[in-house]
C-alpha cells in the first residue's frame, strides 16, 4: 500500500471513530456556586424580579414579573443537562427575596422525588405529581385565578418539570395550561417549562 492510500485509510478510520471518541471524553462540567454565595452579590434586586442566574459577563439575569413581553420561560436541554436544578434554583431565589404575599410558586413533576431536598417554604404552593388529581387541580385553580386576576400585585410562578409529562393529564388540565402559556403572563401567572428537545 502507497504512502497516500495509507494515508487516506487512516483518515477514513480517524473519521469513523470520532463520534465514539467524543462520547468516550465526556466533557468537563461547570461546577455553578451555591446561591447562598451568589445571590448575596446582587441584593437588593428590583421587588419584581425573578432572579434566574448569572451570565456569563457576572451580572445576574432577572425576569421582570412586570412585564408580560417575553411570556412563558422554555428551558430546552438534554437529560441530565441541569433543567430539573435551574427550576429549583429559581423556587430557592424566590424563596430568599420574595414576601409570600408577593410571589409564589408551585411545581408540577413526574419526578417529585427531585424535589425533595427543597426546603418547606410560605411562598411554595406545593409539588404536585404529574399523575395526581391535584396536579390537575392545581392548573385548573391557576387558570381561574388568573382569569379574574385584573392586577392583583401578587405573582405566581407555574413551573412544570418535563412539559411532555403534561400527556398524562387530562383536557380539561391540558386546555387550562395551553391557556396560561398564552395569557398567563399578563395575569401575573408566569409558566417556566423544561423540555428534552428529544
Amino acid at each position: 500500500m502507497d504512502e497516500m492510500k495509507r494515508n487516506e485509510f487512516v483518515m477514513q478510520v480517524l473519521t469513523g471513530l470520532t463520534p465514539e471518541i467524543r462520547t468516550a471524553r465526556p466533557a468537563p462540567r461547570t461546577i455553578a456556586p451555591a446561591l447562598g454565595d451568589v445571590l448575596p452579590q446582587f441584593l437588593p434586586l428590583p421587588g419584581e424580579a425573578i432572579f434566574l442566574g448569572v451570565a456569563s459577563d457576572g451580572l445576574p439575569v432577572l425576569l421582570s414579573l412586570r412585564d408580560s413581553l417575553p411570556g412563558p420561560v422554555l428551558i430546552a436541554g438534554d437529560a441530565g443537562s441541569g433543567k430539573t436544578n435551574l427550576l429549583q434554583v429559581i423556587a430557592r431565589g424566590v424563596d430568599r427575596i420574595h414576601h409570600h404575599r408577593s410571589v409564589q410558586y408551585g411545581v408540577i413533576t413526574a419526578h417529585p422525588e427531585e424535589w425533595e431536598e427543597l426546603p418547606a417554604s410560605e411562598n411554595r404552593v406545593a409539588i404536585f405529581p404529574v399523575f395526581e388529581q391535584s396536579a390537575h387541580d392545581f392548573l385548573e385553580t391557576l387558570d381561574e385565578w388568573a382569569h379574574s386576576n385584573h392586577g392583583d400585585r401578587q405573582a405566581v410562578l407555574l413551573l412544570i418539570d418535563d412539559l411532555s409529562a403534561i400527556d398524562r393529564m387530562d383536557a380539561d388540565a391540558r386546555q387550562s395550561l395551553r391557556w396560561l402559556l398564552l395569557r398567563g403572563p399578563a395575569r401575573r401567572v408566569w409558566p417556566v417549562v423544561t423540555i428534552n428537545p428529544q
